[in-house]
């Protein structure tokens, strides 16, 4: 027998494994396809902890695979020292099918393990738990949830001590304690009534939300604006996920009295019945709000993701009342200049400020951060490398850190949630929206205004979805053809690249090197930031700035593909967007198959 044989039979009759778990495999006994993908690997601990779709097996999330990463991340805790088995670990969860019970399994298997728990009463998101690690003084954090994947996806997100993900060092670890468990029928998780009884559990609840939406409040911007339109017409929908009631919370506190949730999505649901996605990157997910939002007048819709980590924003045209959703850099370039903005004009921008994105966010940022004097430092995609940059320079250092995003719709302000964090996000766009109808503006007007102040910048993304073990080696396959011609072409070849544009250089962060091409010679230049699969291509362009970028996601089945240019005017960018993303898309979609 293979192994995938050996572990099919151990996970199908083994009675360790429950009745439904043993159902489950009995039914695809004679699909092999079926059987080689759910066992064929373990699935994955990555930087970010496990995703993967529900089920029975070896490289799906299910109760068993919680449980053993738990035990993993359990004995990296008892290893640490300081005192880290009683500061503890915070686990909160989503709207997510089966996320409450992997959250009690989590903390029954460390409570087994002698390490001590504070569990969420009750779904919470993404900032919550973040903010929590840090108001409980623990040492880690644990997040149920697979942000917004469909459906059948669900996930484990691991935290540090600073509230941040766990870094790549602490991740290697985990893996390894992962490795050593040899038999995942040694994991005993401790029943979650014992856990709490015997006082290795302790469930969180009222008193940390009154402290994060405390902690909020002082991050306000131009409260003023605020008082003055706090009657203003807000649509929110949580989409079914978990951001509900911090958001309203948040959104009430501050003075807004006039918001309005979409009813068919208010309440957790992890079958996301009203959408396709629950993602609110896709307009489509916001159709409802914009519905309602049409129906009462409103101009402004915002929609979270279901751990709330991620915001969208839709907005009414003044002139036609059609609605337009701004992109996850529009919402993040309107964020940073409306902060420095303002505090810059109130003389409360600190000396040596800073802000953070990352090498696939618009290059706007670096335009904005230079008007203000603000240092603008990138980093790879992933949340965590902001939150460490805010750790190293601000908490440990002598900078002062302003504001974070991702082109992903994340955003961060403040010092306390080291996270993606919507909560904040849902009160700062609604803020800017109440200080734009002082100059008789929308959101919409305010990103034109940002335009001709800064110049025009253009940024899309285009994904490839190859699902199990095949499409992981055509991603991988996609890769190393990429990589393999950034290390070997020269001059000549790179002008051709991509024609008409050229190619002035080529960073693989794999290896570390950016390829610098020109009629001389081809050299290499060191890349400081950590080892990542990506490859980015430098353009130059009118203003310098242009670029492409491809990398596999971290936390999905997909090769992501993402460009960004920039001009003078809107017609120039739009032109060139269109041809770079049509010839680097070919040759993406020819390595993959797809063409």
């Amino acid at each position: 027998m293979t192994r995938i044989d050996d572990l099919y039979e151990l996970w199908s009759g083994d009675t360790y494994f429950d009745h439904q778990t043993r159902t489950e495999l009995a039914e695809i006994r004679s699909d092999t396809k079926e059987i080689e993908e759910r066992f064929y690997r373990e699935l994955e601990f990555g930087t970010g902890g496990l995703r993967g779709i529900i089920g029975a097996g070896t490289n799906r999330i299910n109760r068993y695979t919680v449980a053993k990463a738990t035990a993993a991340l359990a004995r990296y805790i008892k290893g640490a020292g300081s005192n880290a088995e009683s500061r503890g670990v915070v686990i909160s969860y989503d709207s997510r099918r089966f996320s409450s019970d992997f959250a009690k399994v989590a903390a029954g298997t460390l409570a087994a393990e002698g390490v001590r728990v504070y569990l969420s009463d009750m779904l919470r998101p993404v900032p919550l738990l973040s903010f929590a690690i840090r108001h409980y003084g623990a040492f880690a954090g644990i997040m149920i949830t697979a942000s917004h994947n469909p459906p059948k996806y669900n996930g484990y997100k691991a935290y540090g001590e600073d509230g941040g993900q766990l870094t790549p060092e602490g991740a290697q670890v985990v893996v390894r304690e992962m490795e050593g468990i040899t038999d995942i029928r040694s994991i005993r998780p401790m029943p979650i009534d014992e856990a709490v009884s015997s006082g290795w559990v302790t469930y969180i609840g009222e008193d940390l939300d009154a402290a994060y939406t405390e902690m909020l409040t002082v991050l306000i911007i131009d409260r003023p604006a605020v008082e003055r339109h706090k009657d203003m017409l807000i649509v929110y929908t949580p989409i079914h996920g978990s951001g509900n009631l911090p958001v309203r919370r948040i959104l009430s506190r501050v003075g807004f009295s006039n918001v309005f949730v979409v009813p068919e999505q208010e309440l957790p649901d992890g079958n996301f019945p009203s959408v396709k996605n629950p993602n609110p990157e896709d307009p489509n997910a916001l159709r409802m709000a914009v519905e309602l939002a049409t129906k009462i007048g409103a101009g402004l819709v915002i929609g979270t993701d279901p751990d709330c980590d991620r915001i969208g924003v839709a907005v009414a045209d003044q002139a036609t009342g059609a609605f337009f959703s701004l992109t996850g850099n529009q919402i993040g370039l309107l964020l940073l200049d409306y902060i420095l903005g303002y505090k810059k004009s109130e003389g409360i921008l600190p000396d040596s400020s800073f802000a953070v994105t990352t090498i696939v966010s618009s290059r706007l940022a670096g335009v904005i951060c230079q008007y203000y004097g603000v240092e603008l430092q990138e980093t790879l995609t992933g949340f965590k490398f902001i939150g460490e940059r805010i750790r190293l320079d601000d908490e440990e250092g002598e900078k002062h850190f302003q504001f974070g995003f991702e082109e992903s719709y994340g955003y961060l302000s403040g010092l306390h949630v080291r996270d993606k964090d919507a909560v904040v996000a849902a009160m700062l766009i609604a803020g800017m929206a109440a200080q734009s109808l002082d100059r008789n503006q929308t959101l919409l007007d305010r990103m034109e205004d940002l335009y001709r102040r800064f110049g025009y910048g253009m940024e899309e993304s285009v994904s490839f979805t190859l699902e199990g073990k095949e499409g992981s080696e055509r991603i991988a396959y996609a890769m190393n053809e990429l990589r393999e011609q950034a290390q070997t072409i020269g001059f000549e070849e790179a002008r051709n690249l991509f024609r008409p544009f050229g190619v002035r250089a080529i960073r693989d962060y794999k290896c570390s090197e950016r390829f610098v091409f020109d009629a001389n010679s081809t050299r290499k230049e060191a890349i400081s930031l950590p080892e990542s699969d990506v490859i980015l291509y430098e353009f130059g362009g009118e203003e310098g700035l242009d670029w492409a970028c491809v990398r596999p996601s971290g936390t999905e089945p997909k090769l992501k593909v993402y460009f960004g240019i920039y001009a003078q005017s809107k017609t120039a960018t739009e032109k060139t967007l269109s041809s770079v993303r049509e010839r680097v898309t070919h040759r993406v979609k020819d390595l993959l198959g797809l063409a």
